[in-house]
């Protein structure tokens, strides 16, 4: 059997079924939910095998707020070990390892092995440019333990970036700490651009009333090398020629699609220029050669806004529409039709806006915004809690 395999709920006879499998690559929000569909409704005839980098399920809603306060980071990571145990026994597994090469019916790890498939759906998302890399819990908990005690000894923080990210970083961080200063530069007019101009004014309200500064319509030149970290005050240069100084800088922008292990497959269903994967309105690759292959979520170019909710409702598409070829019933597959871009922001520690673009070009958007006090500490960590009970339960030690 491949190394760094972990089943849930699997007797060791029970591995070597001779089942075809349904390989999943990517194992976040939107990997996770296609994995629970397959494994519900295919579980008799197919193994449904997931191929995730990472070692733990990361809530990236919690990244912002882990960024900043210090005391729960480990709990934004969550152990695979049982992460389906509501599926049928025996029916997934998960193993660890970096998808290089997709080849017509096996997927080809980075340690040299391979895993065959009937049936592919790609869920890898998007992430920092280049080589797909792994990584380990240890690490990543250290590398926001870090970031904190940064944030604490800077007087002057500047947040590079005006999306969902960057936004809730910089409230967190005034929140926080009140009395630094925080600014936020963003290479466009508005800030969280893709949405209706009223989503930007309701941030600026709040940026306004809570102190932070903003830079708007400028981009940032990034050094090779990165920004400094040693506390000191450095220049943060602008394409304009101007500078921001500051003695903390924090970069929430540069992820891309992470298609690249499709390339070996059909390099003509990734787009050359922006790098997400080409698709049909049924969620399979737009190659027709290969009707086998689906591609859902932020790494596929649906017409959707990239965020977890379109995800699931593509998910779910996608496990239909295998089903229904697996039945040989290639006539009756579902489309996807992307729904009207919205976004639920968190707004500093006691405040959100839920956020709904209009449905038409001449429309109003729709939104609420809510104010919910924390009263204790454990409802300030983000929804991990949640993810934990969902995908760990009864597990207290938020170590492992």
């Amino acid at each position: 059997m491949l190394r760094r395999l972990q089943r849930s709920s699997v007797p060791a006879e029970e591995t070597t079924a001779p089942k075809p499998n349904i390989v999943v690559i990517g194992g976040s929000y939107v990997g996770g939910s296609v994995v629970d569909l397959l494994a519900s409704s295919l579980h008799r005839t197919h193994n449904i095998v997931l191929i995730e980098k990472n070692s733990h399920f990361q809530h990236l809603f919690a990244f912002p707020r882990v960024s900043v306060v210090p005391g729960f980071e480990n709990r934004a990571f969550i152990p695979f070990t049982n992460a389906f145990h509501a599926s049928p026994a025996g029916s997934t597994s998960v193993i660890h390892a970096i998808a290089e090469k997709i080849l017509p019916d096996q997927v080809v790890l980075d340690n040299g092995q391979s895993v065959s498939y009937e049936y592919l759906v790609l869920a890898t998302g998007t992430g920092k440019p280049g080589r797909l890399v792994s990584s380990q819990k240890a690490v990543e908990t250290k590398h926001f333990r870090d970031l904190q005690e940064s944030i604490a000894k800077a007087s002057h923080i500047t947040v590079i970036g005006g999306g969902a990210y960057g936004i809730q970083t910089a409230m967190d961080i005034k929140d926080h700490a009140p009395s630094k200063k925080v600014t936020v530069i963003h290479s466009r007019p508005n800030l969280m651009s893709r949405f209706h101009p009223k989503l930007h004014e309701i941030v600026m309200e709040k940026f306004k009333a809570a102190g932070i500064e903003t830079v708007l319509g400028q981009r940032v030149t990034i050094p090779e090398e990165g920004f400094p970290n040693d506390g000191s005050e450095f220049p943060i240069s602008l394409a304009g020629g101007k500078e921001v100084k500051t003695e903390l800088a924090i970069v929430c922008i540069g992820a891309v699609p992470l298609s690249a292990p499709l390339l070996t497959l059909s390099p003509s269903s990734v787009d050359p220029q922006t790098k997400y994967i080409k698709v049909k309105p049924t969620l399979q690759i737009a190659d027709s050669n290969y009707p086998n292959v689906f591609a859902i979520g932020d790494v596929a170019d649906t017409g959707a806004h990239k965020a977890a909710r379109p995800g699931m409702s593509q998910a779910k598409v996608a496990s239909n529409n295998i089903e229904m070829l697996i039945k040989g019933k290639s006539l009756d597959l579902q489309t996807y039709h992307a729904d009207t871009p919205g976004i639920g922001l968190s707004l500093g520690f006691h405040s959100k806006v839920r956020f709904r673009n209009p449905s038409t070009p001449d429309g109003e958007p729709s939104w609420r915004q809510a104010f919910k006090p924390f009263k204790t500490k454990g409802n300030m960590d983000a929804g991990c809690r949640k993810v934990w009970d969902r995908r760990a339960p009864g597990v207290k030690d938020y170590d492992l």
